[in-house]
């Protein structure tokens, strides 16, 4: 067992977790969102996953099947887990009621002024859910993360870059409401963060129930899975909400910078 590669790939998966907190700090320290930048940042977090998991992840994951299964098997169960993947995250995001949907993301200014008790306790109860929806969501991500950089390094670090570019604002989804609904800026934080661990925790927990039984035909069906995942992601939280908080074109440009820095860190790596 090479625990330096465990190590490595447990400690970009806390990186990109806790990225969470930066929502919080953003949501303490700003009067109002940055729209733009938010705009063209989770675009660009779109245009990595989308090109890692299409040209890199899934291609990985058609390599191992196929050694595992044969051409014809090893193709097709890689194509089922992939949409498997999708049909996951898809299920989980329709148990989350749609106000506590990370998905549904919130602006800094949105929640300045609640006006009476019935807001506050609505706001604070928005943040609670965002909390524990995120923490969700995060589960499978960070199984993502660490799977991935445990089999590739270099992919792992595109991974984590590109989920804590798109967890910032989760942070503030969670830290926005709690803050003005309570004034409590340590209970915000706290809640932010701990939604973030989920996703270290996704990895630990990974690691134990997997670790024994990891091959090529594991390791293919883990890939195609996260491939999905993480295009389902981008497709249905990243692009709309890139576009919702700026103009149409900043989003796009974001994602085909996204997909450039990828392609020429790959190219590196080769």
């Amino acid at each position: 067992m090479d625990w330096h590669a465990v190590f490595f790939a447990f400690g970009l998966t806390m990186f990109a977790g806790l990225a969470t907190g930066v929502g919080s700090a953003i949501a303490f320290f700003a009067r109002t969102t940055n729209t733009r930048f938010l705009s063209v940042s989770l675009g660009f977090s779109a245009g990595v996953m989308i090109y890692v998991s299409l040209i890199e992840i899934f291609s990985k994951a058609k390599s191992s099947m196929v050694i595992a299964l044969g051409e014809r098997g090893g193709y097709w169960t890689t194509v089922a887990a992939f949409f498997g993947g999708m049909l996951v995250i898809a299920i989980i995001d329709r148990l989350i009621p749609e106000m506590e949907n990370p998905h549904e993301l919130k602006r800094i200014e949105e929640a300045e002024h609640p006006t009476d008790a019935f807001r506050k306790k609505k706001l604070l109860r928005m943040g609670l859910f965002s909390a524990l929806a995120i923490g969700i969501h995060n589960f499978p991500e960070g199984l993502a993360t660490f799977t991935a950089a445990l089999r590739e390094p270099a992919l792992g670090i595109a991974i984590a870059v590109a989920i804590a570019i798109h967890n910032i604002p989760e942070g503030i989804a969670v830290s926005v409401p709690v803050y003005y609904a309570t004034g409590d800026k340590k209970k915000a934080f706290r809640l932010s963060f701990l939604s973030g661990l989920a996703e270290p925790v996704g990895a630990i927990v990974g690691y134990l129930i997997l670790m024994p039984f990891l091959n090529d035909l594991v390791f293919g069906v883990l890939f195609a899975a996260v491939a999905g995942i993480m295009v389902f992601i981008s497709i249905d939280e990243l692009l709309p909400a890139a576009r919702e908080y700026g103009e149409a074109h900043l989003s796009i440009y974001g994602v085909i910078s996204g997909m450039v820095v990828m392609a020429v860190s790959l190219l590196l790596f080769v």
